[in-house]
């Protein structure tokens, strides 16, 4: 029998297609996407250079709309929001990590956090965030005073510091070694496991869908299948 958390979805997909109008050829990325994003779990989405991921995280995030389809968020479809809703929604309850930190080169580690705080309705003080993310001693360093490893980390920690619903996570290690992407992993499953913050990651690594509680295996846009971990992994243990 499934635990109330796994029965509690926080996004909901419902037969999702995207596709892209360029002059007069249409481009299909998403093709009848069906699945649920679970409450305080860690969902994987795994797939290939274009199967979709992107676009499909971007909608889950607010930033691209469906063609058609229903992407349920407290049984609202989101998908059906006018721009100012959108980005009311973005703001409230999603954080993003990219795979290339965004961080602005002229603010400190502090101000880059401080930065999404202000248009969140229940921040954390940046430092706070710093500190669960272990840099606590570098708060007042500039990102070109960090290595890539901790400039990542200030990228999940402005994230974190928004008190998001949802951590959106787009390839978080893609641009660091195999040491440092072991600790930005551990990093990430350490917050879903001790603030229970939902965490959707995708990744063209097989070997880190071994951490997550839910797997969406995606290729050309659909969904081969949905696997469910019950023995999760650290990331000192993936067979990389």
């Amino acid at each position: 029998m499934e635990s109330d958390r796994e029965k509690t979805a926080e996004i909901e997909l419902k037969d999702i297609y995207k596709t892209y109008i360029m002059g007069e050829v249409k481009v299909p990325v998403l093709r009848g996407i069906d699945a649920d994003i679970r409450r305080a779990e860690l969902t994987v989405v795994l797939g290939a250079s274009g199967s979709g991921k992107s676009t499909l995280l971007n909608m889950i995030g607010g930033i691209d709309r469906p063609s058609s389809g229903e992407l349920l968020f407290d049984h609202t479809n989101i998908a059906d929001y006018d721009d100012r809703r959108l980005t009311a929604y973005r703001r409230q309850h999603i954080g993003f990590v990219f795979q290339f930190y965004n961080l602005v080169p002229t603010l400190t580690a502090r101000e880059n956090v401080q930065v999404s705080t202000e248009v969140a309705d229940h921040p954390m003080e940046p430092a706070e965030a710093l500190e669960k993310v272990g840099l606590g001693d570098r708060m007042d360093h500039f990102p070109s005073q960090l290595s890539g490893g901790q400039q990542q980390r200030v990228a999940i920690a402005r994230a974190l510091a928004k008190n998001p619903r949802l951590m959106l996570c787009d390839e978080p290690t893609g641009a660091l070694d195999h040491e440092t992407s072991i600790l930005v992993l551990n990093l990430l499953k350490k917050l879903n496991e001790e603030l229970g913050t939902t965490i959707v990651m995708i990744t063209h690594a097989p070997p880190i869908a071994d951490m997550a509680h839910r797997v969406i295996h995606l290729g050309s846009g659909v969904i081969d299948r949905i696997t469910v971990n019950h023995n999760l992994k650290n990331a000192e243990e993936l067979d990389w």
